[in-house]
């Protein structure tokens, strides 16, 4: 007899475990009762042949077996999310969801304004947002639409060129008037210097053509947004998208020794362009990053 299949809500009980780190969160994370979860890696095991987890006094460990599943186990939930979002609508309705995935800036700082303007328009139509800075795959259909700063490969995937955002120097004008304006890069690295703490991501400042030791910084943090938000709080000097800056009443720093520009692509998987839903929010997220990027 053919053996039986572990089912999904198993793998979707180890996938919180692993993510959470402890029985209790994953409960909390799937609203479900501990006891239930913890049966759910007991028939997970029993139904695998495997040990999944060292249990101890500190919480649980993730076996090496476990981790390798762990793959294996997004891929499920990737597709069990697009299927859900799939069922939400018919294909030439307007109403389901749309799951968009940017970047912390894009997503955080650009597209809330844009998003309002479209849920306006099609009241009906759900939008889940990703803000990260991680690639999300849209062959795995972990979203639907992505806007990227660079090309993408992939053969399956439509891709349209908005424009190219610009980044330079700024501060905020009440740090200028107390600290001056540094007129050249060697002047730079005199002030107070806003940037990244992880080694990786120095070495991203570096190809941008103005090498920085960490030590540089007097302000580090990897996120994006946090870096905005101390630049825009005046602590000193960072990079920022030019329009942001100019929204924000930052005042731009060298503009002609450092200019770095950021290819700007928004992609959709080619299966979704016959959903009503997912062209209207492609082209109404083309035409609205086209213009912020040509006001730059």
């Amino acid at each position: 007899m053919k053996r039986a299949q572990p089912g999904w809500e198993l793998y979707r009980s180890f996938l919180a475990v692993i993510r959470e780190g402890s029985l209790s969160g994953a409960a909390r994370a799937l609203d479900l009762t501990q006891p239930t979860v913890g049966r759910h890696i007991d028939a997970l095991e029993a139904e695998l042949g495997v040990s999944l987890f060292t249990r101890s006094q500190a919480g649980l460990t993730a076996s090496r077996g476990a981790l390798s599943l762990v793959p294996y186990a997004e891929a499920m939930a990737s597709a069990a999310d697009a299927l859900q979002r799939a069922a939400s609508g018919e294909a030439e309705d307007e109403r389901g969801a749309v799951r968009i995935t940017a970047s912390e800036m894009i997503g955080s700082e650009v597209l809330p304004s844009i998003l309002t303007a479209f849920r306006e328009a099609h009241p009906r139509i759900v939008i889940e947002l990703v803000v990260s800075n991680r690639s999300d795959d849209l062959l795995r259909r972990e979203a639907d639409i992505a806007v990227r700063m660079v090309r993408p490969s992939q053969g399956a995937l439509i891709a349209r060129k908005v424009g190219v955002i610009h980044l330079g120097f700024h501060a905020h004008p009440r740090y200028l008037k107390v600290h001056g304006t540094p007129k050249t890069i060697a002047e730079l690295r005199e002030h107070t210097l806003i940037g990244f703490d992880k080694q990786p991501s120095i070495k991203r400042i570096e190809k941008l053509g103005f090498p920085l030791d960490s030590e540089l910084f007097a302000f580090r943090c990897d996120s994006d947004i946090g870096q905005y938000a101390a630049l825009r709080a005046g602590f000193g000097v960072g990079v920022c998208q030019i329009a942001l800056g100019r929204r924000d009443k930052l005042t731009r720093i060298l503009p002609s020794a450092f200019d770095f520009a950021m290819e700007t692509w928004l992609v959709m998987h080619e299966d979704l362009k016959s959903t009503r839903r997912m062209r209207l929010m492609f082209d109404h997220l083309f035409s609205h990053l086209a213009r912020y990027v040509a006001a730059a």
